[in-house]
């Protein structure tokens, strides 16, 4: 009897309908098993309802061929009223479930290697005992099979039966304490200590741009140091225990619970290996989303996977999706005896073992056919794997990982410039490499290094025992596979397919964006609003700093003897001060400007006016002053904002409609007293005074604009909708790229020489 025959009129219930492994059985029962209705636990997600979801997935290609002619649409909501049931719920509130219930296939969980302790637990071990409860409350025979995992083996070596997993662990103690593990952590990230440590961390990289700048990322960083130890923790507990993460843990656990519940229900479990694409069904080559493989094969095949920390004779469990479905259905069909759960391993090692040198030779025969295209680069360089051993790995690894540390300090401190900004950028695509490789070491080291055989005799049976032409429909004789043909002719064309339609596109983006590399958007009117464009001066407009501008003013008032002298007591406090300028710009503006003590405004005023004025203009970028007038062009309101003394932007003043700048206190004398009238405006204060200025008014910041060099201005240019970072150091410059912003690099005039001491040298 065929297995449509056997299965004709039952209503089977199918979870995880939506994910891979569910969606292939969905396709499979609708095509090859006509007599099943599919009951489908979806829950809702967004504005969407599990109906819509439903509807949605079986608009997918695959499902198009069930339609015949017609509007797809009506089609493929007749075909769901026909064939399909919509129930929606999730696994951690399981609904009432239909009373006609006759198999309940339970694909449904958290399949990432490595989630948070607590979601592992919710979904994997809690969610599949509330589906049973669910299931037992229907009052009928219910046949339930438990899609697994092969791994919950654990790190045992050698042969694996298809039989319970032989620990003595308690789920109910695990699942307690696991659960709890969340506010645990969340508890020590409160604490004094590691709430002292974000905050350090964070001002180091934020104090310049101001306190909540840095209180905004201290919390960034305690929420990923809660989410990160809630992984490790999981992770830890499980390897503690005999397992290789936490994934294989707690599915471990959730069979214990199965197999409590067998005396209620006959109960099957399905342990398919490592699932990948498929062979055959729904067409060759058919998958969704990365797996388990995906991301090291173009890794790989982009030359940035130089080694793997593998054996090269250990055996890769792969199994192609569509056998795991045909194991399924065959296993649908089975009737289990309550109280003896059966065990099916859906694998490959048995009797058709992959090594891992077989898998490296396919990969990189395949990529030797088909190269990734780096463009003007030319072809990829394939890495060349030796194999060399799980230690040797790690120690390249940490090398790595430590040379990158140590040249990123460095990068930080140097001097910025288009040059470094070069370095930065290639130091960020290392770092993104180096993640990517410890993230897939540490996940993937323990199965690579697993010797176990996994014993496949009952799914070997279920396949002998199918007839006719069920045989083809539902194999599951993974011997039959060329795995050799299927890593070259079928799953590496299909696992590259999508990215290289994507690599076309980013190539057309980056050509675009190269051509457009350091030109502006457009300045266009606003009929609707009032629009500012705010301006820094020092690095912005202007190639200058404060200790400069100090000394331009400075210098012209004092005979030669002492220039030399402030001259050389500013050399001597220049560690300090950049040291100061670090930590904190006010504080550092201060310590400049207290040695303005004693000068006379009106003769500083002079100064400007008949001796630097000329300079400053010199050092002007012209690319910054043609902007400005595109904005005044434009009716937008352009605002100079600086840190700088307010006589050293007098020569600016025909630029801008408004100017903020450090103003000098005088005494009655009108002799400067080596203090401000008021705290001058650097970080945070810059983004308040704008929005305090447009507080009340039809000042529209989303469409305004703020160019800046410095990462102290971060908070000036998040609080407009067109930020540009002109000329960026390498803190800014990464934020800005981060955030997509636009960067553009503003020239002083080749003629001006930073050397030049107006008025001295003269």
């Amino acid at each position: 009897m065929s297995l449509a025959d056997k299965l004709k009129d039952k209503k089977v219930l199918v979870t995880g309908v939506t994910g891979f492994v569910g969606e292939a059985l969905l396709h499979r029962m609708i095509g090859d098993l006509p007599g099943t209705t599919v009951v489908a636990i979806i829950r809702p997600k967004g504005s969407l309802t599990g109906a819509d979801r439903m509807a949605q997935l079986l608009k997918k290609d695959i499902f198009k061929p069930f339609y015949g002619e017609g509007t797809e649409h009506a089609d493929a909501e007749a075909l769901t009223a026909a064939r399909i049931q919509v129930v929606e719920g999730d696994l951690s509130d399981v609904p009432e479930l239909p009373k006609d219930l006759d198999i309940v296939v339970h694909c449904a969980g958290d399949v990432s290697f490595d989630p948070p302790i607590h979601e592992a637990f919710t979904t994997n071990v809690l969610g599949t005992k509330s589906l049973l409860e669910r299931i037992v409350e229907t009052g009928r025979q219910v046949h339930y099979v438990h899609i697994s995992t092969a791994y919950t083996a654990g790190r045992r070596r050698g042969a694996i039966p298809e039989a319970p997993v032989d620990h003595s662990v308690d789920w109910r103690t695990e699942a307690e304490a696991g659960m709890a593990m969340k506010a645990r952590i969340e508890e020590q990230s409160r604490s004094a200590p590691m709430l002292a440590k974000f905050r350090k961390d964070a001002e180091k990289l934020h104090r310049r741009a101001g306190h909540l700048t840095a209180a905004t990322d201290t919390e960034r960083r305690r929420t990923e140091w809660v989410a990160k130890k809630l992984v490790e923790t999981g992770t830890e507990r499980a390897r503690s225990l005999g397992w290789t993460d936490c994934y294989t843990f707690t599915k471990a656990l959730g069979e214990r619970v199965v197999e409590e519940f067998s005396a209620k229900l006959p109960t099957s479990i399905v342990r398919p290996a490592i699932i990948e694409s498929a062979v055959q069904s729904p067409h060759p080559g058919w998958i969704e989303g990365f797996k388990m493989a995906e991301p090291l094969i173009l890794a790989y095949g982009r030359g940035e996977l130089p080694e793997f920390p593998a054996s090269p004779d250990s055996v890769v469990e792969i199994i192609p999706v569509d056998h795991v479905v045909g194991a399924i259905c065959a296993v649908m069909a089975t009737e289990p005896e309550l109280s003896k759960p059966e065990y099916y391993h859906v694998s490959s090692g048995a009797r058709n073992p992959l090594t891992f040198e077989q898998l490296y030779a396919g990969v990189r025969a395949y990529f030797s056919k088909h190269p990734f295209d780096l463009g003007e680069r030319g072809a990829v360089r394939l890495p060349v794997w030796k194999f060399p051993g799980g230690d040797s790995v790690e120690s390249m690894l940490r090398y790595g990982e430590r040379a990158h540390k140590i040249a990123d300090k460095i990068i930080t401190h140097v001097p910025r410039g288009e040059r470094t900004r070069k370095y930065a950028r290639e130091l960020d695509v290392q770092k993104r490499r180096l993640d990517f490789l410890r993230r897939y070491m540490d996940l993937y080291s323990e199965y690579a290094q697993a010797e176990l055989q996994f014993i496949d005799d009952n799914v070997l049976a279920l396949h002998n025992a199918l007839e006719g032409d069920d045989r083809e429909k539902f194999w599951c004789d993974t011997s039959i596979v060329d795995w050799q043909h299927y890593l070259q002719e079928v799953h590496c064309p299909s696992v590259t397919d999508s990215l290289r339609r994507l690599d076309v596109v980013r190539k057309k983006r980056n050509k675009a964006l190269a051509e457009s590399a350091g030109v502006l958007k457009k300045v266009e009117p606003q009929q609707d609003a009032e629009v500012i464009a705010a301006f820094d001066m020092d690095g912005t407009l202007l190639s200058s700093n404060v200790i400069e501008t100090y000394l331009w003013m400075r210098l012209p008032e004092l005979d030669s003897h002492q220039r030399v002298g402030e001259i050389g007591a500013m050399l001597r406090k220049l560690p300090k001060l950049i040291s100061a300028e670090r930590k904190d710009r006010g504080t550092f503006l201060r310590t400049i400007y207290r040695r303005y003590e004693g000068a006379d405004l009106e003769e500083l005023n002079r100064i400007v006016d008949e001796l630097l004025a000329e300079h400053v203009l010199e050092r002007l970028s012209g690319d910054a002053v043609r902007r400005i007038r595109e904005h005044r062009a434009a009716g937008h309101k352009t605002i100079l904002i600086t840190g700088a003394v307010r006589p050293l932007t007098r020569p600016l003043e025909p630029l801008f409609d408004e100017i903020v700048a450090a103003e000098l206190a005088v005494d009655d004398r009108g002799r400067c007293t080596g203090f401000l009238s008021g705290p001058p405006l650097v970080g945070e204060s810059r983004a308040a005074w704008i929005k305090h200025r447009a507080r009340g008014t039809n000042i529209d910041l989303s469409k305004s604009y703020a160019y800046a060099d410095s990462h102290s201005d971060l908070p000036m240019l998040q609080v407009v909708g067109n930020p540009v970072a002109v000329s960026p150091d390498v803190s800014l410059f990464r934020a800005a790229r981060a955030a997509r912003w636009q960067i553009v690099d503003w020239k002083t005039p080749s003629t001006s020489s930073r050397l030049e001491l107006p008025g001295v040298n003269a």
